[in-house]
C-alpha cells in the first residue's frame, strides 16, 4: 500500500512538472512591422488596405486602441522593447544607430544596444525557451552587438535599419555586414526569394523544429520601411491606387499574406491555444516616405505627436483572450517583456530595473486600474508627457502644447493657454524624469532633428 500511495504521489509531482514547465508555457510568436501607418489595416478601418489575415487575428483575439511604442522611431523603439524599460536609461536616446558622434568619443560600430542590458531574449532563455529573432535588427553592427549574443539562439536576417527586398550582390551594392542577410553568426546568405516571404519561411521552419518545447520568436518585418520594393504580383491587386500609395498596398498585402503562413502553421501544428500571438508596428508611418496613413492621428514617424507613438496592437491567446474584444487603456510595448515572461512562467521579482508591467491581469479584468498613469518621450530638447488622458508636449522651436486625449485624439485643441498650471506642473514633472535618465551616447545631426519638425507641421491634422 505505501508503494502504491508513493507511486501516486511520484506520477502526481510528474503531473504538475508537465502542467508547469510543458501546457502552461505558452508559446511566443511576436510579429513587429517597420513604419506602417496607423490607419492602415482593414481592423483599423482602412478601405483600401487589404489585410484578411491580420483582420482575423483581430477578431480572434484582442485590439488595442491605446498602444504606444517608446519612441517615434526604428531603433529607440526596439531597445525599448528588447529591454521592457525606456530605452533613454541607458543612453539610447531617440536616435538610430549608428547615430552622430565626434570620432573622438564613438566610431559608428560602437553604437548598438549597451552590452550590460538583459533583453527579452535573454529572459526568457532562462525559462527554458528555444529563442528567436528573423529579419531587422538595428541594436548595432559591431559583432558584440549580434543577435546570437544578446539573448537568442536563432537569427536570419540584417544588422541594420533598412535593406532591399531583393537579393544583393557585389555589382548592386558596396559590401556592408549591416546590409547583408546573414544566417547566424558571420554566414552572409542572401534569400533568393521576396524578402518578406523569406522571413515567414525562417519563421515557420523555427516553429516546426520547435513545436514540442517552448519557443519564443520575434517576426522583425523590414515592410513596409522604404526603398519601396512590391511584390509585382501584388500590384495587380490594386488597380484603384498609384505612386508610393500603390507600393504601399502591395507590400503591406505581401507582409500580410506572410503572417497568415505562419498562422496556418501554428494551426497545422495543433499550437493553437498554447500560444501568445502579438502584432505591432515599431512607431507611426513616415507618410512623406511611404504614403502611409496615420488617420485619425496626428503626426508621423521621428515626432511625439500621436501619430509618431501610437500603433496598431493586436493580441491572441485562444481559450484566454477573449475573441473580438478591445482593450481601451494606455499600454507601451515595454510591457511585452514583463507579459511574455510572467506567462511563461517568470517571477515578477525576477525582473530587475524594467518600467514595463504585465498587461495580462488589466486586459483580462482582474485589475481594473490603467496600467500607466503617466508615460514619457524624449529626443534632445524635444518631450513628451502623458498623465491620464493629459499630454503635454515641449518643443525645441516653439511654446509647450497641451491637449487632452479623451475627446481630442487628433491634437487639434491646444488648452495650454486655458490650462496653465497644468502647463507647468506637467513640464516640472517631465523635467523630473529626465533627471533620471543616462546622458545620450550619440546624438542625431541637427539637420535631422530640424526635418523632424518640419514632418510634423506638415502632417498636423
Amino acid at each position: 500500500m505505501r508503494h502504491f500511495v508513493q507511486g501516486i504521489a511520484i506520477l502526481a509531482l510528474l503531473t504538475l512538472q508537465v502542467s508547469l514547465y510543458g501546457q502552461k508555457q505558452p508559446n511566443v510568436v511576436f510579429i513587429i512591422s517597420d513604419d506602417a501607418g496607423y490607419a492602415d489595416f482593414g481592423f483599423q478601418g482602412s478601405k483600401e488596405m487589404k489585410t484578411p489575415r491580420l483582420d482575423k487575428l483581430a477578431e480572434q483575439g484582442m485590439k488595442f486602441k491605446q498602444a504606444y511604442v517608446t519612441a517615434a522611431v526604428c531603433g529607440p523603439s526596439r531597445a525599448g522593447i528588447l529591454t521592457g524599460k525606456y530605452q533613454q536609461r541607458f543612453g539610447f536616446e531617440e536616435n538610430n544607430v549608428p547615430g552622430y558622434m565626434v570620432k573622438s568619443c564613438l566610431d559608428d560600430d560602437d553604437m548598438g544596444l549597451p552590452l550590460d542590458q538583459v533583453t527579452v531574449g535573454d529572459y526568457m532563455k532562462k525559462l527554458g525557451y528555444r529563442t528567436a529573432i528573423f529579419g531587422k535588427w538595428h541594436m548595432g553592427n559591431a559583432d558584440c552587438f549580434h543577435p546570437l549574443k544578446r539573448g537568442f539562439d536563432e537569427f536570419y536576417g540584417f544588422r541594420g535599419g533598412a535593406r532591399s527586398y531583393n537579393d544583393y550582390d557585389e555589382k548592386n551594392i558596396n559590401y556592408r555586414k549591416e546590409d547583408y542577410l546573414e544566417r547566424g553568426f558571420g554566414n552572409f546568405k542572401e534569400a533568393g526569394k521576396y524578402l518578406t516571404d523569406a522571413l515567414a519561411d525562417e519563421t515557420i521552419s523555427f516553429i516546426e523544429k520547435n513545436k514540442n518545447k517552448p519557443f519564443f520568436v520575434i517576426l522583425s518585418f523590414n515592410a513596409v520601411h522604404t526603398p519601396m520594393e512590391p511584390d509585382p504580383k501584388d500590384l495587380k491587386e490594386f488597380p484603384n491606387l498609384s505612386g508610393k500609395r500603390k507600393d504601399l498596398a502591395a507590400m503591406t498585402l505581401s507582409m500580410d499574406r506572410a503572417c497568415g503562413r505562419v498562422f496556418d502553421k501554428i494551426t497545422q501544428l495543433g499550437l493553437d491555444e498554447n500560444t501568445i500571438i502579438i502584432y505591432t508596428n515599431d512607431n507611426g508611418g513616415p507618410s512623406d516616405a511611404n504614403a502611409s496613413n496615420n488617420d485619425p492621428l496626428s503626426g508621423t514617424k521621428a515626432n511625439f505627436l500621436e501619430g509618431g507613438i501610437r500603433v496598431p496592437f493586436l493580441m491572441r491567446w485562444k481559450g484566454v483572450v477573449p475573441a473580438k474584444s478591445e482593450y481601451n487603456k494606455a499600454i507601451s510595448t515595454f510591457d511585452l517583456l514583463p507579459t511574455f515572461f510572467i506567462a511563461g512562467g517568470g517571477s515578477k521579482d525576477s525582473l530587475k530595473q524594467i518600467d514595463g508591467v504585465d498587461i495580462m491581469p488589466f486586459v483580462l479584468g482582474k485589475n481594473n486600474a490603467a496600467p500607466h498613469h503617466e508615460l514619457y518621450w524624449k529626443s534632445e530638447c524635444e518631450g513628451a508627457f502623458r498623465e491620464g488622458d493629459w499630454k503635454l508636449l515641449r518643443f525645441p522651436d516653439r511654446p509647450a502644447e497641451l491637449y487632452n486625449l479623451a475627446n481630442d485624439v487628433s491634437e487639434t485643441k491646444n488648452l495650454a493657454d486655458k490650462e496653465p498650471e497644468r502647463v507647468k506642473e506637467m513640464y516640472k514633472k517631465l523635467f523630473a524624469w529626465e533627471l533620471t535618465l543616462e546622458r545620450p551616447l550619440w546624438q542625431l545631426q541637427r539637420k535631422y532633428e530640424g526635418d523632424a519638425m518640419k514632418r510634423m507641421d506638415a502632417y498636423r491634422k
